[in-house]
């Protein structure tokens, strides 16, 4: 697609503007979100507005965030007339999406976007982790960070545990650089996060006790989870070692080499 005059200028490095322009990696995230007309849609950094668009075609309600002020009279003169669009100049980080919810009686609704990379991680954590969290989320994120979300026993992160509590990721596909203007120095894929439970179908309470002890265990990537755990939490390490036994995890075993399912069972044992 030929670029518009001067608009490199106009693109911030400090909120890692690259704005999509393939659009049929567009087409592609329009597919994999499985919209319905009723779907009330979130997306997070529209842009110039490309995705936005394209959303917008759909007839489903699209809630645009965006932190930069420079972009938000492109966006109103590009959709005005848009019912179906609310565009908030709005960051967020500071954004309070249960009270958005509440006040606009939205009972359920969807993440759609290609979120800025330098928060990615952020922005996630912020919708998952909400009292009311979407229905699905197909976001575009960088290629290595979606890897590491969907990684398995034996390649696990904090992040992928914490994004696997919660919902099932699943990469739709990958996206070369060139897709992108500016061109980034990473490729990128487009992630969709289904099956998600509020709390990953559990207490805010015993939520809040798994990811306090998912941190301890894995405080020192290196060390055993006994030692990582009795080191932050102050447990023993021979009762820890009991509750190995119990749970059949072997005492040596080490953060990443834990699944989802062995930790779940060893904070609930806790």
């Amino acid at each position: 697609m030929q670029k518009k005059k001067g608009q490199k200028k106009s693109l911030k490095k400090s909120l890692g503007q690259n704005f999509l322009r393939d659009e049929g990696v567009i087409e592609e995230i329009i597919i994999a979100a499985s919209l319905d007309c009723s779907d009330v849609v979130f997306e997070v950094g529209p842009g110039d507005g490309a995705l936005t668009q394209r959303l917008l075609e759909t007839g489903v309600h699209v809630v645009a965030i965006e932190t930069d002020g420079d972009l938000i009279p492109t966006l109103r003169k590009r959709f005005d007339g848009h019912e179906n669009l609310t565009l908030l100049h709005e960051d967020i980080r500071m954004f309070n999406v249960p009270q958005f919810l509440a006040d606009n009686n939205i009972a359920t609704y969807k993440v759609v976007a290609n979120l800025p990379y330098y928060i990615t991680s952020m922005i996630i954590r912020i919708f998952l982790e909400s009292q009311l969290p979407p229905k699905e989320m197909t976001i575009m994120v960088q290629k290595e960070v979606a890897q590491r979300i969907i990684a398995r026993s034996g390649n696990h992160t904090l992040l992928s545990l914490s994004v696997q509590y919660f919902g099932q990721p699943d990469i739709v596909l990958t996206v070369p650089a060139e897709a992108f203007d500016p061109v980034p120095q990473v490729d990128s894929a487009v992630l969709h996060v289904s099956d998600i439970k509020s709390y990953g179908g559990c207490t805010p309470e015993s939520t809040k006790a798994f990811f306090r002890v998912l941190r301890a265990g894995f405080s020192a990537k290196r060390k055993k989870v006994v030692s990582n755990l009795s080191n932050s939490l102050g447990i023993p390490k021979e009762q820890l070692q009991k509750f190995f036994t119990e749970l059949n995890i072997v005492h040596e075993a080490r953060a990443q080499e834990m699944s989802m399912q062995q930790w779940k069972d060893l904070i609930k044992r806790l």
